[in-house]
C-alpha cells in the first residue's frame, strides 16, 4: 500500500492532468479484477453448495430412519371379532365381521336374550 501511494505522489502532475483517464483505466482494472476473482471463485462456490444440498440430503435421510418404524397389524384380527355363537367355549372358532355389521349384531342378540 504504501508503494502505491509513492507512486501516486510521485505521478501526481500526470494524474492531475488527466483525470478521467485515469479513472478510467482505475475502474476497468478495478472491475476486471473484480471479474476475474468471481469466475475463479465460481467452481469452488459451487462445489460448497453440491456439498452442502448433499449433506442436507442425507440428514434428511438419517432423520427419516430414526423415526420408529410402523408397526404392522396382528395376524389374528381384534378389532369386529364374535364368537360362533354366545354359549360356546371360550376357545371357541371366531368369526370376523365388519364394523358395520357388529351394531346390528349386537341389536340382534338383545332382541333375541328377551325373547
Amino acid at each position: 500500500m504504501h508503494d502505491l501511494i509513492a507512486f501516486l505522489e510521485a505521478n501526481s502532475a500526470l494524474v492531475l492532468a488527466n483525470p478521467t483517464t485515469f479513472a478510467t483505466f482505475a475502474v476497468m482494472f478495478g472491475g476486471g479484477g473484480f471479474l476475474v476473482g468471481r469466475y475463479m471463485s465460481t467452481e469452488r462456490v459451487a462445489n460448497l453448495q453440491s456439498r452442502i444440498a448433499r449433506r442436507d440430503e442425507e440428514i434428511a435421510d438419517l432423520k427419516a430412519k430414526q423415526k420408529a418404524p410402523k408397526r404392522e397389524l396382528p395376524m389374528v384380527p381384534i378389532a369386529g371379532t364374535v364368537e360362533a355363537s354366545p354359549r360356546a367355549s371360550s376357545d371357541s372358532v371366531r368369526q370376523v365381521l365388519p364394523m358395520s355389521k357388529l351394531a346390528s349384531l349386537a341389536a340382534e342378540r338383545r332382541f333375541n336374550e328377551r325373547q
